[in-house]
């Protein structure tokens, strides 16, 4: 999974290392490594394997310590992290615990099922950081809320508000977009399971179906849903819904700025190489560009949908390319948010 936050150059404007640490490559594959653990154990408890091989290859799975570039080595060879990853458990563990070894799964449903594990993660760091910028406007509405303002539309001096109505404005989407992701997580907080076709032609399947999700504190599903990738598509609409309005908040804070208009007063801003009198208000115009370019990915994204027959290489590859930047923007651009808006010192005419 490709990330921001360890670029040199963009990584301090762009990146979210707490994203990062959440969702990026590492963090997937010690994912995947608990996901082994749990089907291991959950192999055991559906009579598949004594309970005693199912536990004690568990416990020595979540103790592994896996060779990294080995691993990216598989990546690039196989295609997927998989293959180099059991050759690793494999020569760990003792032959008599290779029965309750990743029997009856495919490389999609460790991979999948370890995405969701990084989901569960991330997705309240999402919502905290909602509820933070919804407080920040909160409190500058009390402050600056009564005072008067040009309202503009078409980029045209129309007629006089106050504060307190554009700020309305920008607040208006994220509510909805704080709950919208309560409603959306069921629906990626699931196991994946499905085995090598997706049909789950395994015996004991329903019994290691419910006790795999229960270990993970996952839903379990009624079927594989290796081809159908409408969940994550419809959380990357989120994630760009959020940077949207985001983006639209950052706009209007770069207009209200310009020379001449100041309905705006911020402290910091940028530099100029050229004209050193200028403070540019730089975290406005990054909460732009975070916007068009998580818009930019949408059209990727919806791309995989598009899989063949049971599995497809191509599409589902393309998601590890486009959804953890997505990720990683979107925090970024709320962290981004909060720092722009306490940076206010004065909107309106006083």
């Amino acid at each position: 999974m490709s990330t921001l936050a360890s670029d040199p150059l963009l990584g301090r404007i762009f990146g979210d290392p707490e994203i990062t640490a959440l969702t990026g490559s590492e963090a997937w594959v010690s994912r995947m490594l608990e996901v082994e653990a749990a089907y291991s154990r959950a192999l055991s408890l559906a009579g598949r394997v004594p309970v005693e091989i199912g536990t004690a290859a568990s416990a020595a799975i979540r103790g592994l310590r896996l060779d990294m570039e080995a691993i990216s080595e598989g990546m690039a060879r196989d295609g997927v992290a998989l293959p180099s990853l059991l050759r690793q458990i494999r020569a760990s563990l003792p032959e008599d615990l290779h029965p309750a070894i990743h029997r009856g799964l495919t490389s999609q449903d460790v991979m999948d099922t370890a995405l969701a594990l990084c989901l569960k993660s991330v997705i309240p760091i999402f919502g905290t950081r909602i509820e933070r910028v919804i407080s920040v406007l909160d409190d500058l509405s009390d402050r600056f809320g009564s005072r008067p303002l040009m309202a503009r539309t078409r980029m045209q001096a129309a007629m006089e508000i106050t504060v307190a109505d554009r700020i309305a404005a920008w607040l208006h989407p994220l509510p909805d977009l704080r709950d919208g992701l309560s409603r959306l997580s069921p629906k990626l907080l699931r196991l994946q399971f499905g085995g090598a076709v997706g049909n789950r032609n395994i015996d004991a399947a329903d019994a290691i179906n419910a006790a795999f999700a229960d270990l993970l504190d996952l839903s379990p599903m009624s079927r594989a849903f290796h081809t159908d990738r409408t969940a994550l598509v419809e959380f990357g609409g989120w994630l760009s819904l959020v940077t949207g309005s985001l983006g639209k908040i950052g706009q209007d804070i770069a207009l209200m700025a310009q020379q001449g208009v100041d309905d705006i007063s911020l402290r910091g801003g940028g530099g100029s190489s050229a004209m050193p009198h200028k403070q540019n208000p730089v975290g406005a115009e990054v909460l732009i560009t975070l916007a068009r370019f998580n818009a930019a990915q949408l059209g990727g994204l919806h791309q995989a949908l598009v899989h063949e027959q049971e599995r497809s290489g191509a599409a589902w590859s393309l998601e590890w390319l486009i959804l953890p930047r997505m990720m990683e923007v979107t925090g970024r651009a709320l962290t981004l948010a909060d720092e722009v808006l306490c940076q206010v010192e004065s909107i309106g005419q006083r």
